[in-house]
């Protein structure tokens, strides 16, 4: 076995903070959404408000992942932010053709439309910055200048 080194990279900098920044707000949006959804008119749209809610555990996640620039942490982000995208894309798509299950705003129906569309360019920026600030990438670059 192994011993593995312990991770001495930081943590984000610079827009990756700002993205962490716009992700904790989202967090904190959508839990306030949902949970106010949940106590006072669940059952006049369950699926909406359920979906609200885990939207809300699906940015709590990416905010902390975003956060930690650890390996494991990198791979929790990269799966928060594909949950991410294909919960906006499917609950946006669904808001749609069925307006009926969405009587009431929700994070991802219409897209995020309620939010400025936020909702669906986020999951492109912290995929973007996920590539961008990859560690292996990085040193790849960075081995390819001091040969040059």
């Amino acid at each position: 076995m192994t011993a593995q080194l312990p991770d001495t990279r930081r943590r984000a900098y610079g827009l990756g903070r700002v993205l962490i920044l716009v992700y904790g707000i989202f967090a904190l949006a959508a839990t306030a959404r949902s949970t106010v959804q949940l106590i006072r008119d669940a059952e006049a749209a369950p699926l909406a408000y359920g979906l609200s809610a885990l939207a809300a555990v699906v940015y709590i996640v990416a905010t902390v992942a975003l956060a930690h620039n650890g390996r494991r942490m990198r791979r929790v982000a990269w799966a928060a932010v594909v949950v991410e995208l294909t919960g906006v894309l499917m609950v946006g798509a669904l808001s749609l053709a069925r307006p009926d299950l969405f009587p009431d705003e929700t994070v991802w129906s219409h897209f995020g439309s309620g939010y400025l569309y936020v909702p669906l360019v986020l999951p492109f920026l912290g995929m973007a910055w996920l590539w961008r600030s990859a560690p292996v990438r990085i040193e790849r670059l960075a081995e390819g200048s001091r040969r040059s």
